[in-house]
């Protein structure tokens, strides 16, 4: 009979192998955030003595905190590593002080939508000429950043998500093909040279020893021809194909 238990009871490697190969069920709730989840895998290296474990059983241990955290082997790796040598599990990264602006604002992005809706997505040359015009020629205060924006940049507008959201291709496949694709058919050359045939002939079997097959390409038009012809040597005993 297998009874739940908490992770708090998992406290030796044996146990950590149990609950890893499914014979042991673990009653685990993992926090939803990267804070809680440092502190348990801190509890869980404290818990299970992971400094002094060979190291078979320290590859236990990581693959247990992978699965239970939801990190990849990877991040696990870095962490431990972190907390062996006395760190603290705390997030490297924070956000800067001062962050760079954005040079183009939500109202922007779907600004160039409503223009490509209407332009019918024109190339991306073409569409920043018209957002130049729109502000040089028209006078139109909506496109004094669009008006200066470069191809390059125009495009990464065009794959943002405030972009897609509002405006979204899409494009049936086309049932007609104009080259045809694995279609198996004698070649029609009409007086063109260039176009092969190949053409394999059987040598013949000989004293139950398999033959070898000639193989043969023919232009169609000229006939040119270059073949392999296998040869024959005669050896004690029965003819040997080469």
């Amino acid at each position: 009979m297998v009874i739940d238990m908490d992770e708090a009871q998992v406290r030796t490697v044996e146990q950590v192998r149990q609950v890893l190969e499914g014979t042991q069920a673990l009653e685990f709730h993992a926090a939803e955030d990267d804070d809680g989840r440092y502190r348990w895998i801190e509890a869980v290296l404290r818990r299970l003595d992971y400094r002094v474990l060979r190291r078979a059983d320290r590859g236990v241990v990581l693959a247990y905190v992978q699965r239970l955290s939801g990190y990849s082997r990877a991040q696990v790796t870095r962490l431990v590593a972190r907390w062996v040598a006395g760190q603290p599990l705390a997030k490297n990264y924070r956000a800067p002080r001062h962050a760079f602006a954005r040079r183009y604002t939500c109202a922007d992005i779907a600004l160039l939508a409503e223009v490509d809706r209407a332009m019918g997505t024109l190339s991306g040359p073409a569409t920043a000429c018209v957002l130049r015009r729109q502000r040089d020629v028209f006078g139109d205060a909506r496109f004094e950043r669009l008006g200066s924006i470069s191809v390059a940049h125009l495009y990464n507008l065009r794959k943002a998500r405030g972009y897609r959201e509002q405006r979204v291709l899409l494009t049936k496949t086309s049932g007609d093909r104009t080259s045809a694709i694995g279609v198996r058919k004698a070649p029609a050359p009409q007086g063109r040279p260039g176009f092969i045939r190949i053409d394999s002939v059987h040598q013949g079997d000989h004293d139950g020893i398999k033959g070898l097959y000639h193989i043969n390409a023919v232009d169609c038009v000229t006939q040119w021809e270059v073949g392999n012809s296998p040869t024959t040597a005669v050896v004690d005993g029965p003819t040997r194909f080469e």
